[in-house]
């Protein structure tokens, strides 16, 4: 009979850390709110001071707290961003050679629901945002690096939508491929090929998009931006294209 494998004994550091992070769920926890001092965290796990230390260390390396010095010091609740979590992840999937299909494959069934969503919480101050978007756009580019400018804006068109979205998992998957999509642009330098049509087309689907939303059509919303989203599908792909043979005819030949 095989001797069964051992477990691996679970760190009271960590144990600390989980719980630490199921507190912060149940009780709504806000960026600013104090977690658990070290003595208290020493009581409840009958613990060393350095087990209760390295499990903190390990919670403001994640992000999750900041910890302050002085009268009125201890550990707080930091205001995590999903900046660094997200570029983690897309430094992941370009190593794993994620292409604009694969982007429009997700973003197709992302861009629809998120932009339904915001119907009827557009501010006046994101309609005006939304709209001197589209006239920045809207402009001819007159140099490879405004065209590079101008693929980019039109990607924060979905970004203000994605500010405004109430559903926060909705929202970080807009902006998380949008943020995918700009590094494709860049990295692939998918603004180069004069492609016209595409700028035209985005701008045309934006203004369509605006009007949908001053009349709260969210019927009308979702169907624009489904449209638009296939449309865009067509000619990223046309681009990523026209880039790679670009390069071929230019690679020298042994």
């Amino acid at each position: 009979m095989a001797p069964r494998p051992l477990r691996r004994r679970t760190k009271l550091s960590d144990v600390i850390v989980e719980d630490v992070k199921r507190l912060i769920v149940a009780e709504r926890l806000k960026p600013g709110d104090r977690v658990p001092r070290e003595p208290e965290l020493i009581e409840s796990y009958g613990c060393s001071k350095g087990t209760v230390r390295e499990a903190l260390k390990a919670l403001e390396v994640e992000g999750l707290i900041v910890t302050r010095t002085g009268p009125g010091g201890g550990a707080y609740l930091a205001d995590a961003g999903s900046d660094p979590a997200a570029r983690m992840l897309r430094n992941f999937l370009h190593f794993r050679h994620i292409d604009g299909a694969g982007v429009y494959q997700i973003r197709k069934v992302v861009e629809p629901e998120l932009a339904a969503s915001v119907v009827g919480l557009l501010s006046e101050e994101n309609f005006s945002a939304l709209e001197e978007n589209v006239i920045a756009c809207s402009r001819p580019p007159e140099s490879e690096e405004e065209q590079r400018r101008q693929r980019i804006l039109e990607l924060e068109f979905h970004n203000i939508l994605a500010d405004v979205c109430p559903n926060p998992l909705l929202a970080f998957i807009g902006r998380f491929l949008n943020d995918m999509l700009r590094d494709l642009v860049v990295l692939k330098q998918a603004y180069k090929p004069e492609r016209h049509q595409f700028g035209e087309a985005n701008v045309a689907y934006h203004r369509r998009l605006l009007v949908a939303y001053r009349v709260q059509d969210a019927t009308q919303v979702r169907a624009l931006m489904l449209e638009h989203m296939r449309d865009a599908e067509r000619h990223m792909t046309a681009l990523e294209g026209e880039v790679a043979n670009s390069f071929l005819l230019g690679f020298p030949r042994g």
